[in-house]
């Protein structure tokens, strides 16, 4: 049975919903938020260029100028999710005292991955940690130039990420299962604006969370088919043009649309699981084939630098806006932030009956470390082979990026059936880029339809499939006006709304932790009710000891 508040809540959210011809959205968040990703459509159709230039303009400012709002800001977040964690307000239960968990340890963490970065660590894991080796950054500096490399990409990928995105939804989480309120960005803010998340206020919150997440997810498409078909290139000789990638995208979105249809319990859930460990058995062959002790010795020696150095190179900025620090962590940082609306959201969504200490242990500390294993293995490997092969890997990287981890896969020393074996991995490898790229869609069209519905998880099926569709073609337009071109555009664009970002997400660090302390006090006090319940029911009992005790 709905409470008092769920049903206030509905009333004045929900009730501003159009609810005919089987839809149930806010129009104003959707059809503001189609608009502007129009117009942008349009903009870039005409002058690319133009765009192009404005973007990068704003970007260059943004990282160079306020790169210190990036690198404080960041450190808040992790200062934040550790006090969350070890203090006494990790005792918090997200959606109450007596809620449980939806999923397994196992499946979530496989959404979690898949949903946050999965990608990312595909396309990355070859190129970063050698162009590093090559190009010595100003943090985690060591005599070893590998050890620093595969340092400074474990910071790029490490805490500093997961710890925007724990922020974003545990924030989330706690509105909206503790608090009762809608699953929704706008609900993060109703401590500060109250009953003005439900009108306009909270309209223009959700449209900027909804142009973030579809720009985001359309961007990390369109690259996406680009970088697989380079893989089916490389092996099959399949040629690389913007029809083929028309083509990965329609049967992308249409696997992502199936999913999308099954919900989480089925389709986002059985896809995370496969697809982690389909990437478990790649990685694990990978450093059984590679150069094993090369790689292990890599990853002790380069974890141990980063733990090391942390603090110090975490609160590095650079003096004169560095064009290194503006191109790498400053970059990732107002990425993440970015899309911390769309990860954020889907994580939230899974992690309903988790305590805010293992919530926020799980989301900071496991994703980076198996990151790091990953980078390791991968980044470890390129590195190893780029010094056998006279630097050949790294011009690939350079020229090539999209093609790095099949040119290091086809320069494995495989003694016994290298040539099998070496397809097999790419083949694979492209498999795991397509996989993560569907739970990557598939979990992001249901974020967007949660926000549009304002805060519904039950929408109908016809609208999910609806967003799934429109991420395939915004990415499919942006194909057809310029190609990658236009895709670095749009990203250029959604890192540059990384600093107002930063802002709201620093502001909803200290709502959350004041709301959370609340909520610890009213929790406390549901459980010293129950204990003393049960000492008055069992007092007069002579195995009271025993059963109190149990």
């Amino acid at each position: 049975m709905k409470t008092s508040i769920e049903n206030k809540v509905e009333k004045k959210l929900h009730s501003r919903n159009f609810t005919k011809f089987g839809l149930d959205i806010n129009p104003i968040v959707s059809i503001a938020s189609g608009a502007i990703i129009f117009i942008f459509a349009l903009y870039a159709f005409f002058n690319l260029d133009g765009a192009n230039k404005l973007f990068e303009s704003i970007k260059n400012i943004i990282t160079t100028k306020t790169d210190w709002v990036f690198i404080l800001s960041s450190n808040l977040f992790i200062i934040a999710c550790l006090f969350l964690a070890f203090s006494k307000l990790g005792k918090v239960r997200i959606g109450g005292v007596n809620c449980k968990p939806e999923f397994s340890n196992f499946a979530w963490y496989s959404m979690l991955i898949s949903g946050g970065m999965g990608i990312g660590l595909m396309f990355w894991s070859v190129g970063e940690p050698l162009y590093h080796s090559m190009i010595r950054p100003p943090i985690f500096k060591s005599p070893n130039a590998v050890s620093s490399a595969l340092a400074t990409t474990f910071f790029d990928w490490g805490l500093h990420p997961w710890a925007i995105y724990a922020i974003m939804s545990l924030s989330l989480a706690f509105f909206a299962y503790n608090k009762n309120l809608p699953l929704s960005l706008r609900s993060v803010f109703y401590p500060i604006l109250k009953d003005k998340i439900f009108g306009i206020w909270g309209d223009i919150i959700d449209i900027l969370a909804v142009i973030a997440c579809l720009v985001g997810l359309a961007t990390s498409l369109g690259l996406g088919v680009q970088q697989i078909n380079s893989g089916l290139t490389y092996l099959f000789n399949i040629n690389s043009s913007i029809l083929i990638q028309i083509v990965l995208i329609a049967i992308i979105t249409g696997i992502a649309t199936l999913s999308v249809i099954s919900g989480i319990d089925k389709g986002v859930k059985f896809l995370s699981e496969i697809t982690m460990k389909m990437a478990l058995v790649f990685m694990v062959a990978v450093l059984l084939i590679g150069p094993t002790s090369y790689i292990i010795r890599t990853f002790s020696n380069s974890l141990g630098l980063y733990i090391n150095d942390f603090v110090k190179s975490a609160f590095f900025i650079s003096m004169d806006g560095s064009s290194w620090q503006g191109t790498w962590p400053i970059f990732y940082i107002a990425w993440w932030i970015s899309c911390s609306p769309f990860v954020g959201m889907f994580i939230a969504r899974i992690s309903k009956g988790r305590t805010i200490r293992e919530f926020v242990l799980a989301v900071l500390i496991v994703p980076s470390l198996l990151s790091f294993l990953w980078l390791s293995v991968f980044g470890g490997t390129s590195i190893y082979i780029n010094n056998i092969t006279n630097g050949s890997l790294f011009e690939v990287v350079k020229n090539k990026l999209p093609v790095a981890l099949f040119e290091m896969i086809n320069n494995l020393n495989t003694p016994f059936l290298a040539g099998s074996i070496k397809i097999l991995l790419s083949i694979v490898g492209i498999l795991l880029v397509i996989f993560f790229f569907v739970t990557t869609s598939d979990s992001g069209s249901l974020v967007v339809d949660s926000i549009t519905t304002g805060g519904k998880l039950d929408s109908p099926v016809g609208q999910r499939v609806f967003w799934a569709c429109i991420e395939g073609f915004i990415a499919t337009v942006l194909l057809l006006i310029g190609g990658e071109k236009a895709l670095t555009t749009l990203q250029t664009a959604v890192i540059s709304t990384g600093l107002p970002f930063a802002i709201l997400l620093s502001i909803m660090s200290i709502v959350l932790i004041t709301s959370v302390k609340k909520s610890y006090a009213k929790q406390q006090k549901v459980k010293e009710i129950k204990l003393y319940k049960r000492f008055d029911e069992f007092k007069d009992s002579e195995d009271f000891e025993e059963k109190n005790l149990a």
